[in-house]
């Protein structure tokens, strides 16, 4: 994984299962885009393919860039420089002809009308439309019909938005938190019709905060950190990137690990602390969680303090404890580059 144009796009193509040949869904090239005349670069020099029947989630932290990467997909936005095409044309060409199905959290639902009245209205104005009736089916929002727009929860408005982002023929569903204030039914409903989409020969873009639901569901996930693309690849790949491996145990008595003069055991907390490749330590109560970037070369060290663990556990990092080690390697990377730019 790298993000090198030449790179990135190669392993997107084989990411997508395409050829070379094929007109991507959608493509970023060089892509560039800043506020506040220009002092804040919200995206930066963003290269990226997205091809056909793709479940792919956009990730990172606040800032990262992930709104304005969607609301120049969508053409809500302009570049400042590089160019944003979709399905080869421009994204309010794609938009136009009913290729691109968008749900946002931008933006409020129409006030004084039923949810009917409004997905209704959505179908009618798609240029390929389905039955108002079967959108409202798929969104799980039937039963609320008749209920007046502004009178929802956070969760049902949700679903109102999705429907009307499905309520036609699109090629493409781009989500931005789509889940966000649904609790955990609504959510797994959710994500089971837009598998169907996907199997459909859809290709699903979504921005999340929940990763284990871009662990779970997509086939491919970007790592975005200040307007640049950090990591892409599948989820086994990203926590592979970040090397680190988790080590969990439990000490029968922790005692001596905060009070060194205790008689049961010489390691004191400062011994843990010291174990070779450790990025970090957490201990709580009697259980030790350790993330190691050589997990074996930490074990031995572990037991030649004298330390013998129970219901030891060595495993990868879960893609949440990778994102935020990736992210915070480029944090730090950049820290010392700007220290080092300020003392030359």
């Amino acid at each position: 994984m790298t993000t090198t144009s030449a790179q990135t796009a190669a392993g997107d193509e084989k990411a997508g299962g395409t050829t070379p040949g094929d007109t991507p869904v959608v493509a970023f090239d060089q892509v560039g885009k800043t506020y506040g005349d220009g002092k804040v670069r919200a995206v930066d020099g963003l290269t990226l393919r997205l091809h056909p029947g793709e479940t792919v989630a956009l990730l990172g932290p606040n800032g990262a860039g992930k709104s304005t990467t969607l609301d120049l997909l969508l053409g809500l936005k302009q570049p400042d420089s590089g160019t944003v095409r979709v399905f080869g044309t421009g994204p309010r060409e794609a938009i136009v002809a009913g290729r691109v199905g968008a749900m946002l959290q931008s933006g409020g639902l129409m006030d004084g009308v039923t949810v009917g009245e409004l997905v209704r209205l959505a179908c009618e104005l798609h240029p390929k439309p389905y039955r108002t009736q079967d959108v409202l089916a798929r969104a799980g929002i039937s039963q609320i019909a008749g209920r007046k727009v502004d009178k929802l929860s956070g969760g049902q408005a949700q679903r109102v938005r999705f429907a009307l982002a499905t309520a036609g023929d699109s090629d493409l569903i781009v989500l931005d938190e789509p889940t966000t204030g649904m609790d955990v039914s609504a959510r797994q409903s959710f994500w089971a019709t837009m598998r169907e989409q996907a199997d459909q020969g859809r290709t699903v873009l979504f921005a999340t905060h929940y990763l284990e639901e871009a662990d779970a569901i997509a086939d491919r996930v970007l790592v975005l950190h200040r307007g640049r693309l950090l990591a892409d690849g599948t989820a086994a790949e990203i926590k592979a990137r970040a090397g680190a491996r988790r080590i969990s145990f439990d000490l029968t008595d922790l005692t001596a690990l905060t009070e060194p003069s205790g008689p049961e055991s010489p390691v004191d907390e400062a011994a843990l602390r010291g174990l070779p490749h450790l990025n970090s330590i957490e201990i709580s109560g009697s259980t030790v969680r350790i993330q190691s970037a050589d997990a074996d070369a930490t074990v031995h060290a572990l037991y030649g303090l004298g330390v013998y663990p129970r219901n030891l556990e060595v495993a990868g990092l879960g893609l949440e404890q990778a994102f935020v080690a990736i992210t915070a390697a480029e944090e730090a990377k950049d820290s010392t580059a700007a220290e080092e730019a300020s003392q030359s």
